[in-house]
């Protein structure tokens, strides 16, 4: 990997509408000719799998797809996935055997016109924003009332809430078979019928709390398979959506998203503070020039331009060369308040709870205890459970501490050191490449200012 021609991932734009195989091809085709941009330690594999150091572990990934790229469903997904195949082939071989694999029918096999999709009526808008932190003028409407969100909500009526959920995901299944013109019931016998009735519910039904972008021919084609069997090749066409969408433009965005060393503030600032360095090193010359002072004056231009070149080139691929220097990165803004609360988030001693709604009551919502980091509790690893609300943050407790947080303390916030030797070295070649172009740049310029005659107009 060279030093002075590397670049990072390019950036992958979502192509508009629901996903199908060919777009996910698309996206393949797309960052297949920038493989080399990503090394082998970053790869989707390490990432998934957690073997890659902060900034780059799985949680730093699903953080990415909630608070930025607002599309974590699909790796949340594509967890559970992974985790129900190997429990469905740990099974005995005669409960195995009630759910055969999935051959699909020619009927579904047609190469017919994609069925459109059927309008929805309420549907989840999906927003661009910042590589480097999240907007919060445009953000998914909460999916549940205000006064569910809050912290201080009733503990003991969510839980008898639970009773009534089976009914729901039940109604919630029946609907979406019946809009995928499905009339009959599946087979109630096979093994984790009820947790696959609970993923319709949370992906695959329309207006679910956390669907999948797939389109409405695809979504019956999964519904059709399910109906028959609860054997994972069931979601094969949805699993290679969704993968195909996580390694052609989650994770390339991801990697060019946490090789960045600043939030905006301070990267705006940063590349601000090169223009003003480069501004103010024309008008000394001007002035210089001007003047009846000796040429050798003009020497002092170039340390004015060299900085204002280097420090905003570096600034245009996202890093901050003084933060560098430490080989650290800025706080994010969901990682600077690690008091926030969570409506799925329980103490340690309400474990006991449990056995008064039975053993499932981790598969109907994932109870799991918040995560506690240099003594204080955070809600961040909720988002990796797999049934629960939906994505959206904004009644998350930073959100509004965030958004009342002076400039001055955004720009100059709290750094952390980047633990990833893969993602410094990274850095260190960004940085290196904008020291030597600002050198291209700035002997020229500053050869030629002193070399200009004098006017002595001043």
């Amino acid at each position: 990997m060279s030093v002075l021609f590397y670049r990072r991932p390019d950036y992958v734009a979502k192509l508009p509408g629901p996903m199908n195989l060919s777009q996910c091809q698309i996206y393949v085709d797309r960052t297949q000719k920038h493989r080399k941009a990503i090394p082998a330690e970053l790869s989707f594999e390490n990432v998934v799998q957690n073997r890659a150091l902060p900034p780059c572990t799985l949680q730093d990934f699903m953080d990415y797809l909630v608070y930025v790229s607002h599309d974590a469903e699909n790796l949340q997904f594509w967890i559970w996935l992974q985790r129900y195949t190997a429990k469905f082939y740990a099974l005995p071989p005669s409960e195995q055997a009630l759910s055969p694999p999935y051959s699909a029918p020619e009927v579904i096999q047609s190469t017919g016109n994609e069925v459109s999709q059927p309008p929805r009526t309420t549907e989840k808008p999906r927003f661009g924003v910042s590589e480097y932190e999240v907007n919060f003028d445009q953000q998914e409407p909460p999916m549940t009332p205000a006064g569910a969100m809050s912290p201080q909500f009733d503990k003991q009526s969510f839980l008898s809430g639970i009773a009534t959920t089976n009914r729901s995901v039940f109604d919630s299944v029946e609907d979406a078979n019946a809009q995928a013109g499905l009339k009959w019931q599946s087979f109630t016998i096979q093994p984790f019928r009820a947790e696959i009735n609970r993923v319709i519910s949370h992906y695959i039904a329309p207006n679910s709390p956390r669907e999948l972008n797939l389109s409405h021919k695809t979504r019956s084609a999964v519904l059709h398979a399910l109906q028959h069997t609860t054997h994972p090749s069931a979601f094969a066409l949805v699993h290679d959506i969704v993968e195909g969408t996580l390694r052609g433009q989650s994770h390339p965005n991801f990697i060019r998203w946490s090789i960045c060393n600043g939030n905006k503030p301070r990267v705006l600032f940063v590349r601000n503070s090169g223009i003003a360095h480069i501004v103010t090193a024309v008008i000394l010359a001007i002035f210089l020039i001007c003047s009846a002072a000796s040429r050798w004056w003009r020497l002092w231009c170039f340390p004015l331009l060299f900085v204002g070149f280097d420090i905003g080139i570096a600034a245009y691929k996202g890093l901050c060369v003084i933060i560098h220097t430490g080989h650290s990165r800025a706080l994010r803004p969901w990682e600077q308040y690690g008091d926030g609360a969570s409506l799925n988030s329980f103490d340690n001693h309400d474990e006991d709870e449990e056995a008064t709604v039975g053993s499932s009551t981790d598969e109907v919502y994932s109870m799991s205890t918040p995560r506690k980091d240099a003594g204080k509790t955070t809600s961040r690893g909720i988002s990796m459970d797999t049934f629960g609300t939906s994505n959206a943050f904004d009644h998350e407790l930073w959100v509004d501490k965030y958004k009342k947080k002076p400039l001055l303390r955004r720009i100059f916030t709290k750094t952390v050191w980047i633990q990833n030797e893969t993602v410094r070295l990274l850095q260190d070649r960004i940085v290196m490449q904008s020291h030597v172009l600002a050198a291209l740049v700035t002997v020229p310029l500053t050869t030629l200012i002193v070399a200009l005659p004098q006017t002595g107009v001043l």
